[in-house]
């Protein structure tokens, strides 16, 4: 008897230090906090008189964002999901680098409204260098027709996504539509 006791009590000793058995993921949160979800994410409508003036992109921690400047006012809305991307107006299809795309429509036009572009990169399958990022594999510019101007985002996979507007704050007619795309689940 002695003997069993001393056995069990060296055993529930060895679980004290070792400690609950549980899985990993049991522990595990998100990746960085990130709860975002790869949906379709769609706000505002049809626009005004905002015009899109420049693109550019950045890398985080934890995820690669792309920020759409705007100005005349605040972004009217948005529509970005993963899809095949086409120009706008011409409907052409525009191959992307990645394994999936995402195609960012900024209901925003890309002209001044006397003719004159606002946002003409010099080379539109490749308007942003995102080379050397973790997440993002190319932005082309897709055009603009009737208020709504296309990117596409070739991205690594299809992961998290967020889509903001931020606006310029008091006494700026300016405005961003931000785009975060994590760089892993």
């Amino acid at each position: 008897m002695r003997r069993l006791l001393r056995v069990l009590l060296a055993l529930v000793f060895a679980l004290a230090l070792v400690g609950p058995a549980t899985s990993a993921s049991a522990h595990a949160g998100p990746y960085c906090g990130i709860y975002w979800g790869s949906l379709a994410k769609h706000a505002g409508s049809v626009s005004g008189s905002e015009y899109l003036t420049n693109i550019r992109a950045g890398q985080h921690p934890c995820y690669d964002r792309l920020v759409l400047d705007v100005r005349g006012g605040r972004v009217s809305g948005y529509d970005v999901r993963y899809a095949s991307v086409f120009t706008e107006g011409e409907g052409a299809f525009i191959p992307l680098r990645g394994a999936a795309d995402l195609r960012i429509t900024a209901f925003v036009h890309a002209d001044d409204g006397m003719g004159h572009a606002t946002y003409d990169p010099a080379n539109a399958t490749e308007a942003v260098d995102v080379t050397g990022f973790r997440t993002f594999k190319q932005v082309a510019w897709g055009n603009s027709f009737e208020g709504q101007s296309t990117v596409g985002l070739g991205v690594r996979a299809r992961l998290p996504f967020r889509v903001f507007v931020l606006d310029g704050g008091p006494g700026h007619a300016t405005s961003r539509l931000v785009i975060d795309v994590a760089h892993r689940w």
